[in-house]
């Protein structure tokens, strides 16, 4: 994980410098069609910056891959409640 003070150090944007999917390789990211997740999630579960990279993909509408721990369906879900 890294370090409260270089989170600090981090502008908003720029949350994707410190995110671990940077330091993995992205096709853990983006499976297969019926291809598992599982790691990609573990590896968003221990990323300090999950929140903000969730947020982006909800934003930008991204809807391939594994984005904050979720998958595009989990996305699709979260929509709807935060229309509301």
């Amino acid at each position: 994980m890294s370090e409260p003070w270089l989170l600090a150090a981090v502008e908003p944007d720029d949350w994707r410098a410190v995110a671990l999917c940077a330091e993995t390789d992205p096709d853990e990211f983006f499976p297969d069609k019926g291809g598992t997740s599982r790691h990609a999630k573990a590896i968003c579960a221990r990323c300090d910056v999950i929140s903000e990279c969730l947020e982006y993909a909800l934003q930008h509408d991204e809807r391939f891959g594994v984005w904050g721990g979720k998958s595009e369906r989990e996305r699709r879900k979260l929509k709807p409640s935060r229309r509301a």
